[in-house]
Order: structure tokens, then sequence, then C-alpha cells
């Protein structure tokens, strides 16, 4: 197939001499560099986000979602009990 195209002076030289140096014609090492690409498997698109909520009341009273540390130990009270085993 014969087909012609345009690219800027810049990226034209920088093909010619890529080609010079791999002993390759323009066209052989343009249908080379193109038949590659090509073979690569596209890029799969990432899913769309989707935030799952759940209904309820919101966050506890005296919870602050910023203090890691609290959440664990209000969760641990809920599951064990408040403060059994302390020293």
């Amino acid at each position: 197939m014969r087909t012609t195209i345009s690219i800027d002076d810049r990226l034209g030289r920088r093909v010619q001499q890529r080609a010079a140096q791999l002993g390759l014609s323009v066209s052989a090492f343009i249908a080379r560099t193109l038949d590659d690409a090509l073979k690569r498997s596209p890029a799969t698109p990432e899913r769309p986000f989707r935030l799952v909520t759940v209904k309820g009341e919101g966050v506890a009273p005296g919870i602050d979602l910023d203090r890691h540390g609290a959440l664990l130990a209000a969760e641990d009270e809920r599951r064990y009990g408040p403060g059994e085993g302390r020293r």
C-alpha cells in the first residue's frame, strides 16, 4: 500500500536518523514502528468508580473519622464490652 503522511520537520529528521542507524529505509522504519505499536495490547479502560453507601444514621456520636484509633476502640467496645481488662 502506498500512502502519504505529513509530519513536522523535526520529527522527520529524527525518523531519518533512526532509520539510518538501523540500516533501514524510512518507509521500512515507519512500517516496523507502526507494526510494533499495533501489536501492543490496548490499555484496558478503567472501570468507573462507584461509591457504595449504606442507609443509616451516619457516624455514631463521639466518633471522629480522622482518629483511626478511636474507631478501632469503639469497634472493640461494641464487640467485647467497654474497658474490660484494662489496667
